[in-house]
Protein backbone atom coordinates (compact mmCIF):
# COMPACT_ATOMS: atom_id res chain seq x y z
CA UNK A 1 0.00 0.00 0.00
CA UNK A 2 1.33 3.61 -1.04
CA UNK A 3 1.46 5.93 1.92
CA UNK A 4 -0.42 9.08 1.29
CA UNK A 5 1.36 12.08 -0.59
CA UNK A 6 1.66 15.03 1.76
CA UNK A 7 -0.20 17.14 0.00
CA UNK A 8 -3.13 15.31 -0.26
CA UNK A 9 -3.62 14.83 3.26
CA UNK A 10 -6.85 15.89 4.64
CA UNK A 11 -5.79 19.70 6.03
CA UNK A 12 -8.40 18.70 9.26
CA UNK A 13 -5.42 16.56 10.46
CA UNK A 14 -3.26 19.93 10.77
CA UNK A 15 -6.15 21.02 13.20
CA UNK A 16 -5.23 18.12 15.76
CA UNK A 17 -2.69 18.64 18.49
CA UNK A 18 0.97 17.15 18.14
CA UNK A 19 1.09 13.56 18.71
CA UNK A 20 4.33 13.85 19.97
CA UNK A 21 2.63 15.76 23.12
CA UNK A 22 1.00 13.43 26.34
CA UNK A 23 -2.89 13.31 27.37
CA UNK A 24 -2.42 16.57 29.79
CA UNK A 25 -0.52 18.19 27.56
CA UNK A 26 -3.24 17.52 24.74
CA UNK A 27 -5.93 18.51 27.21
CA UNK A 28 -4.10 21.80 28.12
CA UNK A 29 -3.69 23.02 24.72
CA UNK A 30 -7.69 22.26 23.98
CA UNK A 31 -8.17 24.16 27.23
CA UNK A 32 -6.04 27.03 25.96
CA UNK A 33 -7.43 27.15 22.46
CA UNK A 34 -10.23 29.63 21.44
CA UNK A 35 -13.36 28.03 20.11
CA UNK A 36 -14.15 28.22 16.55
CA UNK A 37 -15.71 30.61 14.79
CA UNK A 38 -18.66 27.33 14.07
CA UNK A 39 -18.68 27.12 17.65
CA UNK A 40 -18.98 30.57 18.62
CA UNK A 41 -21.76 31.01 16.14
CA UNK A 42 -23.71 28.26 17.41
CA UNK A 43 -23.28 29.74 21.24
CA UNK A 44 -25.14 32.81 19.97
CA UNK A 45 -27.31 31.10 18.04
CA UNK A 46 -28.74 29.03 20.45
CA UNK A 47 -28.96 31.87 23.00
CA UNK A 48 -31.28 33.87 20.23
CA UNK A 49 -33.11 30.70 19.93
CA UNK A 50 -34.03 30.89 23.78
CA UNK A 51 -34.66 34.72 23.33
CA UNK A 52 -36.98 34.29 20.56
CA UNK A 53 -39.49 31.44 22.41
CA UNK A 54 -40.07 33.78 25.76
CA UNK A 55 -42.89 34.83 26.58
CA UNK A 56 -43.78 38.84 25.20
CA UNK A 57 -44.03 39.35 28.84
CA UNK A 58 -41.11 38.29 30.01
CA UNK A 59 -39.32 39.96 27.62
CA UNK A 60 -40.92 43.41 28.24
CA UNK A 61 -40.02 43.51 32.02
CA UNK A 62 -36.80 42.24 30.92
CA UNK A 63 -36.43 44.98 29.00
CA UNK A 64 -37.68 47.66 31.41
CA UNK A 65 -35.30 46.36 33.81
CA UNK A 66 -32.57 46.91 31.70
CA UNK A 67 -33.37 50.28 30.82
CA UNK A 68 -33.32 50.96 34.80
CA UNK A 69 -29.88 49.80 34.73
CA UNK A 70 -28.56 51.18 31.56
CA UNK A 71 -30.11 54.84 32.93
CA UNK A 72 -27.34 54.05 35.58
CA UNK A 73 -24.70 55.42 32.83
CA UNK A 74 -25.53 59.08 33.17
CA UNK A 75 -26.17 58.98 36.71
CA UNK A 76 -22.06 57.79 37.02
CA UNK A 77 -20.88 59.93 34.45
CA UNK A 78 -22.85 62.81 36.53
CA UNK A 79 -21.50 61.45 39.55
CA UNK A 80 -18.14 61.66 38.43
CA UNK A 81 -18.18 64.98 36.36
CA UNK A 82 -19.28 66.50 40.11
CA UNK A 83 -15.76 65.69 41.25
CA UNK A 84 -13.82 66.75 38.32
CA UNK A 85 -13.03 70.46 36.68
CA UNK A 86 -14.02 71.58 33.34
CA UNK A 87 -10.97 70.86 31.80
CA UNK A 88 -10.45 68.61 28.00
CA UNK A 89 -9.46 65.53 29.83
CA UNK A 90 -12.09 65.23 32.41
CA UNK A 91 -14.29 63.55 29.68
CA UNK A 92 -11.79 60.72 29.79
CA UNK A 93 -12.62 59.90 33.66
CA UNK A 94 -16.25 60.46 33.48
CA UNK A 95 -17.07 58.31 30.56
CA UNK A 96 -15.21 55.49 32.92
CA UNK A 97 -18.93 55.79 34.45
CA UNK A 98 -20.62 54.68 30.80
CA UNK A 99 -20.00 50.80 30.61
CA UNK A 100 -21.70 50.32 34.89
CA UNK A 101 -25.18 50.23 33.30
CA UNK A 102 -23.65 48.26 30.31
CA UNK A 103 -22.50 45.35 32.95
CA UNK A 104 -24.93 44.97 34.81
CA UNK A 105 -27.50 44.24 32.04
CA UNK A 106 -25.19 41.99 29.79
CA UNK A 107 -23.91 39.63 32.93
CA UNK A 108 -27.21 40.04 34.27
CA UNK A 109 -28.40 38.65 31.24
CA UNK A 110 -30.90 41.71 30.70
CA UNK A 111 -32.76 41.76 27.47
CA UNK A 112 -31.46 45.29 25.52
CA UNK A 113 -32.26 45.85 22.09
CA UNK A 114 -28.89 46.56 20.51
CA UNK A 115 -27.56 42.88 22.15
CA UNK A 116 -30.55 41.11 19.80
CA UNK A 117 -29.52 42.94 16.67
CA UNK A 118 -27.47 39.83 16.20
CA UNK A 119 -28.23 36.98 18.97
CA UNK A 120 -32.00 36.82 17.77
CA UNK A 121 -30.94 37.51 14.00
CA UNK A 122 -28.77 33.96 13.64
CA UNK A 123 -31.62 31.67 14.00
CA UNK A 124 -33.41 33.64 11.33
CA UNK A 125 -30.50 34.00 9.16
CA UNK A 126 -29.81 30.25 9.91
CA UNK A 127 -32.98 29.14 8.90
CA UNK A 128 -35.97 31.71 7.83
CA UNK A 129 -39.33 31.36 8.31
CA UNK A 130 -41.81 33.92 8.94
CA UNK A 131 -42.99 32.59 12.27
CA UNK A 132 -39.07 33.40 13.08
CA UNK A 133 -39.57 36.77 11.48
CA UNK A 134 -42.37 37.18 13.37
CA UNK A 135 -41.25 36.40 16.63
CA UNK A 136 -38.21 38.10 16.15
CA UNK A 137 -40.40 41.79 15.37
CA UNK A 138 -42.30 40.77 18.40
CA UNK A 139 -38.86 40.13 20.51
CA UNK A 140 -37.97 43.67 19.10
CA UNK A 141 -41.03 45.33 20.26
CA UNK A 142 -40.96 44.26 23.26
CA UNK A 143 -37.72 44.82 24.43
CA UNK A 144 -37.40 48.08 22.84
CA UNK A 145 -40.13 49.60 24.40
CA UNK A 146 -39.30 48.43 27.68
CA UNK A 147 -35.52 49.87 27.53
CA UNK A 148 -37.33 53.22 26.62
CA UNK A 149 -40.15 52.88 29.65
CA UNK A 150 -36.92 51.97 31.40
CA UNK A 151 -34.71 54.83 30.59
CA UNK A 152 -37.42 57.26 30.71
CA UNK A 153 -38.73 56.50 33.94
CA UNK A 154 -35.38 57.43 35.81
CA UNK A 155 -34.88 60.70 33.46
CA UNK A 156 -38.19 61.53 34.98
CA UNK A 157 -36.96 60.81 38.47
CA UNK A 158 -33.56 63.09 37.75
CA UNK A 159 -35.58 65.45 36.45
CA UNK A 160 -38.13 66.13 39.20
CA UNK A 161 -34.77 65.95 41.73
CA UNK A 162 -36.24 62.89 43.07
CA UNK A 163 -32.88 61.15 42.93
CA UNK A 164 -30.33 63.88 42.71
CA UNK A 165 -30.16 66.85 44.04
CA UNK A 166 -30.75 70.20 42.73
CA UNK A 167 -26.95 70.68 41.95
CA UNK A 168 -26.30 67.90 40.64
CA UNK A 169 -29.39 68.32 38.05
CA UNK A 170 -27.63 71.39 37.28
CA UNK A 171 -24.53 69.72 36.24
CA UNK A 172 -26.29 67.17 34.14
CA UNK A 173 -27.68 69.95 32.61
CA UNK A 174 -24.65 71.82 31.93
CA UNK A 175 -23.26 68.59 30.47
CA UNK A 176 -25.66 67.43 27.92
CA UNK A 177 -26.35 71.45 27.15
CA UNK A 178 -22.51 71.38 25.54
CA UNK A 179 -23.63 68.61 23.03
CA UNK A 180 -25.07 69.84 19.77
CA UNK A 181 -28.10 68.61 18.93
CA UNK A 182 -26.90 67.11 15.09
CA UNK A 183 -28.96 66.29 11.98
CA UNK A 184 -30.81 63.21 11.99
CA UNK A 185 -28.72 61.66 9.42
CA UNK A 186 -25.59 62.22 11.24
CA UNK A 187 -27.04 60.43 14.67
CA UNK A 188 -27.75 58.05 12.03
CA UNK A 189 -24.09 57.50 10.95
CA UNK A 190 -22.91 57.34 14.98
CA UNK A 191 -25.76 54.79 15.60
CA UNK A 192 -23.88 52.42 12.92
CA UNK A 193 -20.61 51.55 14.91
CA UNK A 194 -22.36 51.88 18.07
CA UNK A 195 -24.67 48.79 16.93
CA UNK A 196 -21.08 46.72 15.81
CA UNK A 197 -19.82 47.29 18.94
CA UNK A 198 -22.68 46.09 21.15
CA UNK A 199 -23.29 43.19 18.56
CA UNK A 200 -19.36 42.40 18.55
CA UNK A 201 -19.69 42.17 22.31
CA UNK A 202 -22.66 39.48 22.05
CA UNK A 203 -19.93 37.88 19.73
CA UNK A 204 -17.38 37.84 21.69
CA UNK A 205 -18.16 36.71 25.25
CA UNK A 206 -18.71 33.27 24.48
CA UNK A 207 -14.60 33.38 24.38
CA UNK A 208 -14.16 35.65 27.26
CA UNK A 209 -13.55 32.76 29.65
CA UNK A 210 -13.39 34.93 33.50
CA UNK A 211 -12.78 38.59 31.22
CA UNK A 212 -16.33 39.18 30.56
CA UNK A 213 -16.16 42.52 32.87
CA UNK A 214 -13.58 43.61 30.83
CA UNK A 215 -14.69 43.14 27.35
CA UNK A 216 -18.21 44.96 27.92
CA UNK A 217 -16.10 47.83 29.96
CA UNK A 218 -13.73 48.41 27.20
CA UNK A 219 -15.66 48.35 24.09
CA UNK A 220 -18.55 50.16 25.70
CA UNK A 221 -16.30 52.74 26.76
CA UNK A 222 -15.20 53.37 23.09
CA UNK A 223 -18.95 53.95 22.27
CA UNK A 224 -18.64 56.77 24.70
CA UNK A 225 -15.64 58.08 23.79
CA UNK A 226 -16.20 57.97 19.86
CA UNK A 227 -19.67 59.95 20.93
CA UNK A 228 -21.34 57.20 18.88
CA UNK A 229 -24.92 57.08 19.18
CA UNK A 230 -26.69 53.82 21.44
CA UNK A 231 -30.80 54.29 20.79
CA UNK A 232 -30.89 53.57 24.92
CA UNK A 233 -28.60 55.22 26.37
CA UNK A 234 -28.37 58.34 24.24
CA UNK A 235 -32.08 57.90 24.89
CA UNK A 236 -31.84 58.57 28.94
CA UNK A 237 -29.79 61.76 27.61
CA UNK A 238 -32.60 62.65 24.99
CA UNK A 239 -35.22 62.31 27.64
CA UNK A 240 -33.89 64.05 30.44
CA UNK A 241 -32.91 67.24 28.43
CA UNK A 242 -37.39 66.90 26.99
CA UNK A 243 -38.07 66.23 30.37
CA UNK A 244 -36.32 69.45 31.93
CA UNK A 245 -37.80 71.13 28.95
CA UNK A 246 -34.38 72.18 27.22
CA UNK A 247 -35.54 70.21 23.95
CA UNK A 248 -38.44 69.27 22.52
CA UNK A 249 -40.32 66.16 22.10
CA UNK A 250 -39.81 65.86 18.48
CA UNK A 251 -35.76 66.44 18.83
CA UNK A 252 -35.63 63.77 21.74
CA UNK A 253 -37.45 61.23 20.12
CA UNK A 254 -37.39 61.96 16.62
CA UNK A 255 -34.82 63.35 15.74
CA UNK A 256 -32.48 61.64 17.85
CA UNK A 257 -34.02 58.03 19.30
CA UNK A 258 -35.32 57.18 15.40
CA UNK A 259 -32.39 57.58 13.53
CA UNK A 260 -30.44 56.01 16.45
CA UNK A 261 -32.34 53.38 16.43
CA UNK A 262 -31.85 52.53 12.50
CA UNK A 263 -27.99 53.24 13.17
CA UNK A 264 -27.90 50.15 15.29
CA UNK A 265 -29.82 48.17 13.50
CA UNK A 266 -27.42 48.66 10.44
CA UNK A 267 -24.40 48.48 12.64
CA UNK A 268 -25.70 45.29 14.46
CA UNK A 269 -27.92 43.35 12.21
CA UNK A 270 -26.78 44.42 8.70
CA UNK A 271 -23.47 44.70 9.04
CA UNK A 272 -22.04 42.39 12.07
CA UNK A 273 -24.60 39.88 12.12
CA UNK A 274 -24.64 39.06 8.24
CA UNK A 275 -20.50 39.11 8.59
CA UNK A 276 -20.73 36.41 11.28
CA UNK A 277 -23.38 34.25 9.39
CA UNK A 278 -21.60 34.76 6.58
CA UNK A 279 -18.07 34.27 7.67
CA UNK A 280 -19.89 30.45 9.42
CA UNK A 281 -21.34 29.49 6.24
CA UNK A 282 -18.01 30.21 3.92
CA UNK A 283 -16.44 27.66 6.58
CA UNK A 284 -18.78 25.17 6.12
CA UNK A 285 -18.96 25.37 2.62
CA UNK A 286 -14.88 25.10 2.42
CA UNK A 287 -15.57 21.86 4.84
CA UNK A 288 -17.87 20.35 2.72
CA UNK A 289 -15.52 18.78 -0.45
CA UNK A 290 -13.62 17.10 2.44
CA UNK A 291 -16.77 15.42 4.00
CA UNK A 292 -17.70 14.67 0.84
CA UNK A 293 -14.38 13.04 -0.26
CA UNK A 294 -14.57 10.82 3.45
CA UNK A 295 -18.11 9.60 2.22
CA UNK A 296 -16.92 8.67 -1.30
CA UNK A 297 -13.78 7.12 -0.04
CA UNK A 298 -15.76 5.31 2.66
Amino acid sequence: MTETPTSARDPAVDEEPDEALDAAEVQDVEDRRAGSSKIVHEVVRLQGEEELKRPALALSLSGIAAGLAIALSLLCELFLRSHLPDTDWAPLIYFLGYPIGYVIVVMGRLQLFTESTVTAVLPVAASPSLDKFGRLARLWGCVLVGNLVGVTLVSALMAGEIIITHEQRMIALDILGKLELQHWTRTLTLGIPAGFIMAAIAWVLPNARGSEFWVIFALTYVIALGGFAHVVTGSSQASFLWLSGNISFAEAWVEFTLPALIGNIIGGTGLFAVLAHGQMRSDLSADQPHSDHRSRAG
